[in-house]
């Protein structure tokens, strides 16, 4: 009988080894690869820069649009496929990895629940976006400023945006602006006279087409995550503009101060008559951990904050996350603070969506756009709210923004 007890711990021995090596052993190569999603038979590709840690068992792992690189959560190999979380998104990247190639789905999770997936697949050594340069000769040009409108499948869901493009031979970039924020970082090309964009950064997917017409003008389609699609128009426009952003939202008659009270990760209750606001200039950030565009301003506010916190300045973030339990969203706001070096509290204030959003702030007419900016004086008295944000895939949007910001903050520290 003891005989076969350690027969038996032998055999399990070996098959547990035989197990664990069968998931470490995998390698996936370093390097450059063109990694492609399929929606709707379309292929919306992206570079997909893997890098091995000196764990040698994980891998960092970027996606990469134009010139943005994106950092997604550490890699790893489980069994016989890499997984590649990113998981403010509540999604992932898993590939089975065969000989220079990875093919699998971008999952998609909705509070631990599938929301649906998309086929995957990446190919290493591969560095071009859509098509070869021996694909691209003699491409029309596309570069400038264009004002556009986007059409859903209702036809009353129509929206204006400006587009704006660079280019470099058949290589084209830019982004589309909006009154609720920018589409990020664009990367295509042009082939004959048509444009070929697209974005992965782990939340949104996205995917533009569009073909010039005899009168100059464009005539496009764009494929929004997995579901999502729209059809859009544009022409050249050089004096292409939004309406201003400081004055889609605003405080409702009768209201002269802004004021909340929510729970922070811990639990604790957070409002600006706590002693860490009192008389001082107060920057409100209608946010959410879920949305890149809030991410973009996040990392803009963090590192100003610490650097203009002693000037008598607060930040605080309102976050409007996937759950309004504590316990589910608390982890996404710790993560999101580690992630991006966030100093400036921020807190629980409902789920994500502008209805959520209406009722936990009813001085406002309306959120319109996560995120919204709030700017307080040191009596906190509403001085402006900037709906929506332009990210540094904007590039002069960005700095404007970032400069009109400077300019009314030293304005409102320097009031007496």
């Amino acid at each position: 009988m003891k005989q076969l007890s350690s027969c038996f711990l032998i055999i399990l021995g070996l098959y547990l080894a035989s197990c664990t090596t069968s998931s470490t052993s995998t390698i996936v190569k370093s390097g450059t690869w063109r990694a492609t999603l399929t929606r709707d038979g379309h292929q919306l590709p992206f570079q997909l820069e893997l890098e091995a840690n000196s764990d040698a068992s994980t891998y960092s792992a970027y996606a990469v649009n134009g010139s943005e690189r994106f950092k997604m959560d550490t890699a790893y190999v489980q069994n016989d496929s890499l997984h590649i979380p990113m998981s403010l998104y509540d999604s992932e990247l898993v590939g089975k990895v065969g000989d220079d190639r990875l093919t699998g789905v971008w999952r998609v999770r909705r509070v631990d629940k599938v929301g649906g997936e998309l086929p995957f697949e990446a190919v290493l050594g591969e560095e071009y976006r859509f098509f070869n340069t021996s694909e691209t000769s003699d491409p029309a040009a596309f570069a400038g400023k264009w004002t556009v409108q986007f059409q859903g499948e209702d036809p009353e869901d129509s929206y204006p945006a400006v587009g704006v493009f660079e280019q470099k031979g058949s290589t084209l970039t830019g982004t589309f602006l909006t009154s609720t924020g920018d589409y990020r970082y664009l990367a295509g090309n042009v082939k004959g006279d048509s444009l070929f964009l697209s974005c992965f950064d782990g939340s949104h997917a996205f995917l533009f087409t569009a073909a010039r017409q005899g009168d100059g003008t464009l005539q496009g389609k764009a494929w929004y995550g997995l579901t999502g699609y729209e059809t859009w128009t544009a022409k050249p426009d050089p004096n292409a503009q939004l309406p201003d952003a400081n004055t889609l939202t605003y405080l409702k008659p009768g209201y002269e101060t802004f004021d909340f009270k929510f729970p922070n990760a811990d639990g604790k209750m957070v409002s600006l008559q706590d002693p860490a606001f009192k008389d001082k200039v107060t920057v409100v950030q209608i946010m959410g951990s879920w949305c890149p565009n809030c991410m973009d301003e996040t990392r803009f506010l963090a590192p100003w904050y610490k650097k203009n916190r002693d000037r008598g300045v607060e930040i605080v973030g309102l976050a409007f996350e996937r759950s309004k339990k504590l316990e589910d969203s608390a982890p996404k706001l710790r993560k999101m603070a580690e992630r991006y070096d966030v100093y400036y509290p921020i807190v629980l204030a409902g789920l994500s969506n502008k209805d959520s959003a209406d009722t936990a702030l009813p001085m406002l007419n309306h959120v319109m756009s996560f995120p919204t900016t709030i700017i307080l004086d040191k009596n906190h008295k509403v001085r402006t709210i900037h709906t929506g944000f332009s990210g540094p895939g904007t590039g002069k949007y960005y700095d404007e923004f970032v400069a009109d910001f400077n300019r009314l903050i030293d304005k409102l520290v320097a009031e007496k």
